[in-house]
């Protein structure tokens, strides 16, 4: 009846390109936590604690490993896919080249791996779980997100996503019943998912139809130096990010350590919103720039503000919602980690205000200035949350990471201010 009245045009906003997008990347990463959550009590009961803090630590490895797989082709390519859409041969040789970096990329990262664990006998307590762990690497490298991202074609790999994430715990129900089996969880994780790209891939190919050509080594090389700056970017992002946690084991026995990790989780899943949001406008973000800068603006101005206006929201529930939330995931009253959760809750909104400028990088492809905000950001954050959790733990921490966001957000906007004057008053304006 809305819809009819033309008060809220329902099926044009379903149609939205942008929207479908940050919808199934929405589903995606809900149904990553989804099946993270349900899976922990299960080999926790099945393999006990020990090794699944085994696991779990061989995965910490896998995932920074995966940060170079990636190389920041997470970045780059959904542009250029964007681009050639209606490109066949040049969409190919894209396709080829991409798939052919990452693969050799995962060759690479196992081979560090194999000679960590057999050269140098690294990783003592879980070096065969970590070596049953490089299928994920190569799950890693033959996931097209990327391209169905530039595609605009997302329905497709958020199914495939859910079908993967359930074979692995079916796998966890069915076969991972005592300790000997823990080096079996990784494996099956990066199988199950390596299985499904391999039927997106002939997907791709046959419905698609686009075709996979010999890698061009020279293409290759030269998409490699011109991601580097991307891959450090990423690296800097992710220590900025995920370094919390690290630098609190410094200076706080393991209960504070608990109890921090367990808000930190919830933020960061809440945490993602933002980061979807600028992988969801990505695509249709670079055919505007491209076509029409002015367009591009407007359409990043009307994206911004319901953002902020959707993480205000978020940050306000996570609020108002913290010792409920706390008390669900823990089955217990904590108070310390509904105070760090809490002081945390603002970062969602925070994270906000710095999509138009992220976006803009990302389009106009300003890899330099990129890289130079996220290394600034990330030395920030060692020194100050290391200052400010030596002298107030856990509270201090959490002032860090909500003042490292912060300062990102000037940087960001210093940076555009200074190399591209024109762009930021063209939306700032």
């Amino acid at each position: 009846m809305l819809e009819k009245l033309g008060l809220i045009p329902i099926s044009s906003i379903i149609k939205n390109k942008s929207i479908q997008n940050f919808l199934f990347l929405a589903i995606i990463q809900s149904s990553n936590v989804l099946i993270s959550i349900i899976s922990m009590p299960l080999l926790i009961q099945g393999i006990g604690v020990d090794q699944f803090g085994l696991v779990n630590l061989a995965l910490s490895i896998i995932i920074l490993l995966n940060i170079m797989v990636g190389f920041g082709y997470n970045l780059s390519a959904p542009r250029e896919v964007a681009i050639s859409q209606n490109d066949k041969k040049a969409l190919s040789h894209l396709v080829s080249n991409v798939f052919s970096a990452k693969i050799l990329l995962a060759g690479f990262a196992t081979f560090l791996i194999l000679v960590g664990v057999f050269g140098l006998n690294l990783f003592k307590e879980y070096q065969v779980i970590l070596v049953y762990s490089v299928f994920l690497l190569f799950s890693e490298a033959t996931l097209p997100l990327w391209f169905f991202q530039g595609m605009e074609k997302m329905k497709l790999i958020s199914i495939a996503n859910v079908f993967s994430k359930l074979l692995f715990l079916m796998g966890i129900v069915l076969f991972i019943h005592s300790p000997e089996l823990s080096k079996w969880v990784n494996f099956m994780m990066g199988f199950t998912g390596l299985l499904i790209n391999l039927f997106l891939l002939a997907y791709i190919h046959t419905f698609l139809q686009i075709r996979f050509y010999r890698p061009q080594f020279s293409a290759i090389w030269a998409s490699l130096k011109e991601n580097i700056l991307f891959f450090f970017s990423n690296l800097a992002s992710h220590i900025s990010i995920n370094g919390g946690l690290i630098i609190l084991s410094f200076f706080a026995n393991a209960e504070t350590l608990g109890m921090y990790s367990l808000a930190e989780r919830v933020v960061m899943v809440l945490r993602l919103f933002p980061s979807m949001i600028v992988q969801a406008i990505f695509p249709n973000a670079s055919k505007l720039y491209k076509k029409d800068e002015h367009s591009f603006h407007r359409f990043l101005r009307l994206v911004y503000i319901r953002v902020l206006i959707g993480g205000a929201m978020i940050a306000t529930a996570a609020y108002l919602a913290a010792p409920w939330i706390i008390r669900i995931l823990s089955r217990s009253e904590l108070s310390e980690s509904v105070t760090y959760l809490q002081l945390l809750s603002p970062l969602i909104f925070i994270s906000c205000l710095n999509i138009p400028n992220i976006t803009m990088m990302l389009v106009a492809d300003l890899k330099q200035l990129l890289f130079k905000a996220s290394w600034m950001m990330g030395l920030y954050m060692i020194i100050v949350t290391s200052i400010l959790t030596y002298y107030f733990g856990g509270v201090g921490l959490c002032y860090g990471i909500l003042s490292t966001e912060i300062v990102a957000y000037i940087i960001c906007m210093a940076l555009l201010f200074k190399r591209t004057p024109k762009l930021f008053h063209g939306f700032y304006s």
